[in-house]
């Protein structure tokens, strides 16, 4: 079954996501996704407080930077997640925006080699190994964690361009897409994975999380329009959807068929309501989503 996610978007104060979060558990939503973007709000911050206002709700963080952390601290943080609210909790890493790794002093040379040893590190701690590693960025002299989770939970890779997609395919458990990828997009996205998946004899499921620019209600079409307005050359109609939950469900479906295993709709930044939007998509997408 098709996986139904949102957006708590950091353009919002993080006193707004206790009510969004709790409106999403209450309305029976699957997902709630968080950003760490610069410089905005932390992930890992975000996602304790809406995992402790809920009962049921996973959240996933869609990404962590690597360029700001430690593999054992992120590895530390997360395991303490996963024994906290076992099961309602997905991590993904990416190698960041490079202009603001730039901003803090953290771009370093080789971006896809440092995620692909802050991928391989996460992955064995929190698999419970004891690891030594020399890597280029990553150094750990007999590193374990006291408390791991109780099964190793899968770590996801946010990926864009081929390179970044064969890597995911080859040392992350599932990637994420943004909301700059059409259908076409994740169907190629998909053979990128997959040609990794073979370079690195990967056997095990990896599922692909894709967002979804999304805008309904009074003014949906021109505050979507006012969202993708940029360079980039695609049409509304590729890239979001704006109208009622009949509308939304197709353009999730269209992902769907592309290979996304769970969409996460995509508020447009000046959303006026989030939790409304949070019910509309939980109490009106939902049932029109297989």
């Amino acid at each position: 079954m098709t996986a139904l996610g949102v957006v708590f978007r950091p353009q919002l104060p993080p006193e707004r996501l206790r009510g969004m979060a709790r409106a999403a558990d209450a309305a029976g939503l699957e997902e709630l996704w968080l950003w760490e973007d610069c410089f905005l709000e932390s992930g890992i911050a975000t996602a304790a407080a809406a995992l402790a206002w809920t009962e049921r709700l996973c959240v996933g963080v869609g990404l962590l930077p690597v360029p700001l952390r430690n593999a054992a601290l992120t590895s530390m943080e997360a395991a303490t997640l996963l024994r906290l609210f076992p099961g309602r909790i997905k991590l993904a890493l990416g190698h960041g925006v490079q202009d603001w790794m730039g901003q803090v002093g953290a771009r370093v040379e080789s971006p896809l080699t440092l995620l692909r040893e802050h991928l391989l590190a996460t992955r064995a701690l929190l698999g419970g190994e004891r690891l030594t590693v020399e890597g280029r960025y990553v150094k750990l002299d007999g590193v374990a964690l006291d408390w791991p989770p109780p099964a190793a939970p899968p770590v996801l890779a946010g990926a864009r361009g081929p390179k970044s997609l064969r890597l995911s395919g080859e040392a992350a458990d599932g990637t994420v897409l943004d909301a700059s990828v059409p259908a076409d997009g994740v169907r190629r996205a998909r053979e990128l994975i997959d040609e990794g998946r073979a370079e690195g004899q990967r056997t095990g499921p990896h599922p692909v999380v894709v967002y979804l620019h999304t805008a309904t209600g009074p003014g949906a079409a021109d505050r979507l329009r006012g969202e993708l307005a940029g360079p980039r050359g695609e049409s509304v109609s590729e890239l979001g959807v704006a109208g009622d939950a009949g509308a939304v469900a197709k353009a999730v479906q269209r992902l769907v068929d592309a290979g996304a295993d769970t969409v996460v709709l995509q508020p447009t930044a000046d959303e006026p309501d989030p939790e409304g939007f949070v019910r509309f998509a939980a109490e009106e997408v939902r049932p029109l989503v297989p």
